[in-house]
């Protein structure tokens, strides 16, 4: 990987990266083409063709049926594979294809693969909810977005209807309820005076190649106090999976990798800009208790 200095197009750590359509892009910044190394997201397993043979090898001839059964009646029932166990509550399916266009800006880390903040967004069904919460004190939420990442980004998700999904706050983590078959989309606000960018995974997964997450991908650059909307896995730069309520089973982590221990969250990284500060949640905390009259008479400078 080259310098994370020289800003090189192309490098996911301090290249060229994508720009939502719903965030205005800096109109003198040139276009570049997508990165290499940042493929869009494949469909799941089942949606694969069958891979052909390699040229040069035989494929094996297939057992007598008389081998075959007797094999079958000395295998041991050790040997046969239990059927999975469904686990309860919502998982994020590949959903259908919608349009979503995209294009790309240029925008250099401060730090390569250190985020000022990172956040999580937790969902699941009702039943699923009521489980999680009954282990810690919660407070339910209005349908409205939740301010995360020490006040730098609001995250929400919103439903077909155009409205947010409503949820709960439980201790310092906040969950989202929504229904099998429904579809959503992440909507991200950027609380900051900078442009940021937001590298986001679904169910640990890169909404932008499908691959597990890292700080490393590149990510939605959103405009100081801009909003975008993320509809889905991105599968070309016109394009995205629609992202989908379903079961663990059924989800696209499951489906493609086989890997379901991460199923039910969604993470925000946020990486501010070189030559800008991170806004921090003490920032926020000044401006919040900033006092409009600490005063009553002006004095002379010096007392």
């Amino acid at each position: 990987m080259s310098d994370p200095s020289s800003g090189s197009p192309g490098i996911a750590s301090s290249g060229t990266y994508e720009l939502s359509d719903s965030a205005a892009s800096d109109p003198a910044a040139p276009a570049s083409p997508a990165p290499l190394d940042a493929s869009p997201a494949a469909p799941p397993s089942g949606f694969d063709q069958p891979a052909a043979p390699s040229a040069g090898f035989e494929q094996p001839a297939p057992p007598r049926a008389g081998r075959a059964e007797g094999a079958a009646r000395k295998a041991p029932s050790s040997q046969v594979a239990p059927e999975p166990i469904e686990r309860p509550g919502l998982g994020t399916e590949w959903g259908e294809t919608r349009v979503s266009r995209i294009s790309t800006a240029p925008f250099i880390r401060a730090q390569a693969e250190r985020p000022f903040a990172v956040a999580s967004l937790f969902y699941n069904d009702a039943e699923g909810a009521r489980a999680m919460a009954s282990a810690s004190g919660f407070r339910r939420t209005s349908p409205q977005t939740f301010t995360l990442a020490g006040g730098g980004v609001a995250v929400g998700l919103r439903g077909e209807d155009g409205g947010f999904l409503s949820g709960f706050v439980a201790g310092e983590t906040s969950h989202v309820i929504g229904e099998a078959g429904q579809r959503y989309s992440v909507v991200l606000r950027n609380l900051t005076p900078s442009r940021i960018e937001c590298v986001v995974s679904v169910d640990g997964l890169d909404v932008m190649d499908g691959q597990p997450a890292a700080f490393s991908k590149r990510g939605y650059l959103v405009d100081p106090h801009g909003e975008i909307e993320i509809d889905g896995f991105r599968q070309t730069m016109d394009t995205v999976a629609a992202f989908r309520f379903g079961s663990v089973r059924g989800s696209y982590a499951s489906q493609k990798h086989g890997d379901t221990r991460n199923v039910g969250v969604i993470g925000v990284a946020l990486f501010h800009e070189r030559g800008t500060a991170p806004w921090t949640l003490d920032d926020v905390r000044r401006r919040r208790e900033a006092n409009p009259f600490p005063g009553q008479f002006a004095t002379p400078p010096g007392l």
